[in-house]
């Protein structure tokens, strides 16, 4: 009884928990806050130079990010901000240092290898294709490499993968998740590029 929990019991609980991030996700992207009462117009100052507009912040740990489909697997997920057992308990998550979605950088993710999230990212190989979606854009990367190496091996949610500290040229996707599958001695990772 214990297994069949573990593989279908678990499952229906991350289900319940993608259905309401999923909800959460699409308020999140329908409000608008130019139209929101409780702002108050924005006044000219003629004096005043403009600012750079400021780098959207990230969303609280355990909150809505983005879709991230694995069309290889037949499956989708709502990512969430962050990478603790809480965050990412019933939803892959976001590395807090990351890029974010279509950044130059490493819009780097892990989840748990089990049935409801990323179980089958071992069949997910270089050519196949991973979709994200955020509020206003679709992002295509295609997988290069899918690759295991120890958990000690955190260079590769680096901007660079492999490569810590140096400067990010190209707009890159990484997966990760325990490997073997039942066990934790391992990550299996997954690299893609904007494409």
């Amino acid at each position: 009884l214990l297994a069949a929990y573990e593989v279908w019991g678990k499952a229906a609980v991350v289900a319940s928990h993608q259905g309401e991030l999923d909800r959460q996700l699409e308020q999140m992207w329908a409000y608008d806050p130019a139209v929101d009462p409780t702002v108050g117009p924005v006044q000219d100052v003629e004096d005043e130079e403009p600012e750079a507009a400021p780098q959207p912040l990230a969303p609280p740990p355990g909150h809505a990010v983005a879709r991230l489909y694995v069309p290889k697997l037949g499956r989708y997920w709502v990512v969430v901000e962050g990478v603790g057992l809480d965050d990412i308990r019933y939803a892959p998550g976001r590395y807090p240092e990351s890029a974010m979605p279509g950044q130059i950088g490493n819009f780097a993710v892990a989840g748990h290898r089990n049935v409801s999230t990323f179980w089958d990212l071992d069949r997910v190989v270089s050519g196949d294709t991973v979709v994200v979606e955020t509020r206003d854009n679709w992002y295509v990367y295609r997988v290069y490499r899918n690759h295991i190496v120890l958990p000690t091996a955190v260079e590769v949610v680096a901007p660079v993968p492999g490569e810590p500290g140096a400067e990010p040229e190209r707009a890159l996707l990484t997966l990760t998740t325990c490997n073997p599958k039942w066990d934790n001695y391992q990550r299996l990772i997954v690299h893609a590029e904007l494409v």
